[in-house]
């Protein structure tokens, strides 16, 4: 690497070798009691202690929320976080998921958090699996994984007074252990160790979507910032997302569903008629007009799919808006919030013979690929 980029991106957080950065991942919360299977030798201790107990055999370890911040594992009670750190190679499976780091179990008044502590490059072969076919092209996998480890760090970064730094569902990327591997993933991991984007010498918000409906969209038009948005992040083509089935869809939004978001929005009654107010660069709908009885306000369309399910309302890239039995009947491209790189497009990229290189050029124009 460039003693230039090393000028600008050594400061606490990317100082150290990213497969050494720790990821705190939040598995589950307000948890009373929790099972948890070991498949050999793990050490369970109470954080900040010397004292750490052995069980060596795979059995179910229950852990207890006593209230007052209490916990119990076993025999053994603390008033803080208990830990439970498997040997090298022990997996811990929760909720069907097998996981290779340890496990936090944080007290939260009369529940608890439970939070995986693991390492950058074992997160994401846990990520891409789940937020991308490990059957796609290795191009693309490479594409996500640079992605998905530049999107991790900022979340760490930003989460560092919290005591986990993401989700393991959409509200960050979904993760469902390590424990679980694919070949393909592994070498898409593997091959892309390190890599981060950047901007100016610095890494930035690389989102994704699944689809993207034939353009992706200022970040503005989503995350609704006043602030201008960096390059990277303003917006791209795409002519490779086509073909997918996720590209052109319809769907009834119940009635019951459309009126709640209003009424508690301000505007009272039964919605009559819904209308696309603003539009961003790439055509998708900023705002949505609804018209009751009561009058007419205009809502934020992302807060409005969000709302609803946005698996129910794939995007805000909407074509046609019809009254229909029992609700409104959307139809629309892409699906997702359109901001950063479109999945789908990734895909159709690499089976054009592109480059995971080329790919992130694409969908995050000026930006440029910093090893650590």
């Amino acid at each position: 690497m460039k003693k230039l980029f090393l000028l600008f991106l050594c400061f606490p957080l990317f100082c150290a070798p990213l497969g050494a950065q720790t990821v705190r991942v939040l598995l589950a919360e307000n948890l009373k009691n929790a099972q948890i299977q070991n498949s050999g030798l793990v050490s369970i201790y109470a954080l900040g202690s010397k004292k750490k107990f052995k069980v060596s055999k795979p059995e179910t370890l229950s852990v207890q929320a006593l209230g007052g911040g209490k916990l119990k594992l076993g025999a053994l009670q603390s008033d803080g976080t208990l830990v439970i750190e498997p040997a090298k190679g022990v997996k811990l499976t929760f909720q069907k998921n097998s996981y290779t780091g340890k496990f936090y179990a944080v007290p939260s008044g009369k529940t608890f958090k439970l939070v995986e502590y693991t390492d950058m490059e074992d997160y994401l072969l846990g990520v891409l699996p789940y937020e991308m076919s490990p059957s796609w092209p290795l191009e693309a996998l490479k594409a996500q994984a640079v992605a998905a480890r530049t999107y991790t760090l900022m979340e760490i970064k930003n989460k560092k007074k919290k005591d986990f730094d993401l989700y393991s569902d959409v509200r960050s990327q979904m993760y469902k252990g390590s424990g679980k591997t694919y070949d393909s993933v592994r070498q898409a991991v593997s091959a892309t160790k390190g890599q981060i984007l950047t901007y100016k010498g610095k890494p930035f918000y690389t989102y994704y979507h699944a689809n993207c409906g034939g353009g992706t969209d200022d970040a503005k038009s989503w995350t609704g910032s006043s602030a201008p948005t960096i390059k990277p992040l303003q917006g791209a083509s795409c002519s490779y997302d086509s073909t997918s089935k996720s590209y052109s869809w319809s769907k009834t939004v119940p009635q019951k569903s459309i009126n709640a978001f209003v009424n508690k929005n301000g505007l009272k009654g039964n919605v009559k008629k819904i209308a696309v107010g603003q539009k961003s660069p790439s055509k998708r709908a900023e705002t949505l007009v609804f018209t009751t009885s009561s009058g007419k306000k205009e809502l934020s369309c992302p807060k409005f799919r969000l709302s609803v399910g946005s698996s129910v309302l794939r995007s805000c890239k909407i074509t046609d808006i019809d009254k229909a039995a029992g609700g409104f009947k959307f139809s629309g491209h892409g699906y997702g919030h359109g901001v950063g790189m479109c999945q789908d497009g990734a895909k159709g990229m690499a089976l054009d013979k592109k480059t995971y290189k080329q790919i992130l050029s694409n969908y995050f124009p000026s930006s440029k690929i910093t090893e650590q």
